[in-house]
C-alpha cells in the first residue's frame, strides 16, 4: 500500500469515487447522441466507448479479465479495448448511465486494481469525455492530488519512465513531484493526464521539460 492510500482512509477513497462517477454521470446525461459519438482523449475510443468502460470497473470478474487477456493474445490493452467496445454496442446511452449511477458507491474494484485505481479511472476518464466536448469539468483538490501521487508511483501507468528526469510542478495548486533538471508546470489535472500518457493542449504546460514532450502534445 502507498503512502497515499494509506493517508486516506476506504471509506474517504469510496465517497470521492462516488462523487466522481456521479458527476459522470450527470455529464453524459446531458449529452446529445452526436456528442456520444465523438472521439474521447482515448485514441480510437468514443465517448460511449468510454462510458462503456467505466461501468466495467465495478463488474469484472478474474475469469472474465482472464479470458479476454487470453482471447486478446496476451495484450492487456487490447483486451480492455474490446471489451469496452463490446459493453458499447451492448447497451444504450442511457443504459450505461444508469448503471454508472447504479454502483457509484460501491467499493469493488477490478481484479489486480487498488484501492485508488478507480478515482484515477473516474479522474481521468471524466477528462477523456469532456476535453473533446469542450466541456469543463473541475477536478477536487484532495481527488487530484492523491490521483497524481499515486499514478506517479505506480508502475502500471508508466509514468516514472516517461517522466525520468523531470520535476511537475502545480500551477493552480501547492504540489510538485519529482527530481531532475526540467520542470513541466500546469494546472494539476493537465499534470494528471500528462502522468497516464495522455495528450494535453501545449498551451497548459510550460517549463523546459515539455521541449521532450513535443512529439506527443
Amino acid at each position: 500500500m502507498s503512502d497515499q492510500e494509506m493517508d486516506m482512509n476506504p471509506h474517504e477513497i469510496t465517497t470521492l469515487v462516488e462523487a466522481e462517477r456521479l458527476g459522470l454521470a450527470d455529464l453524459l446525461d446531458d449529452l446529445s447522441g452526436q456528442e456520444w459519438r465523438t472521439g474521447s482523449l482515448c485514441p480510437g475510443w468514443t465517448v460511449h466507448d468510454v462510458a462503456a468502460h467505466l461501468t466495467l470497473s465495478t463488474r469484472s470478474t478474474f475469469l472474465g479479465m482472464l479470458g479476454g487477456v487470453i482471447r486478446a493474445g496476451g495484450d492487456f490493452n487490447k483486451m480492455v479495448a474490446v471489451q469496452a467496445r463490446t459493453r458499447a454496442a451492448r447497451f444504450t446511452p442511457a443504459e450505461l448511465v444508469a448503471q454508472i449511477r447504479q454502483s457509484a458507491g460501491s467499493a469493488r474494484r477490478a481484479p489486480g486494481a487498488g484501492p485508488l485505481d478507480p478515482l484515477v479511472d473516474a479522474l481521468v476518464h471524466g477528462q477523456d469525455i469532456a476535453r473533446p466536448l469542450g466541456r469543463v469539468r473541475p477536478m477536487p483538490v484532495a481527488a487530484v492530488t492523491v490521483a497524481l501521487d499515486y499514478v506517479l508511483g505506480s508502475r502500471f501507468y508508466g509514468a516514472r519512465r516517461r517522466l525520468d528526469g523531470t520535476r511537475l510542478i502545480a500551477t493552480d495548486l501547492d504540489w510538485s513531484s519529482g527530481q531532475g533538471p526540467d520542470d513541466i508546470r500546469g494546472p494539476a489535472g493537465d499534470l494528471l493526464l500528462l502522468a497516464t500518457g495522455r495528450s494535453t493542449a501545449p498551451a497548459a504546460l510550460s517549463g523546459p521539460g515539455t521541449a521532450r514532450l513535443q512529439p506527443t502534445l
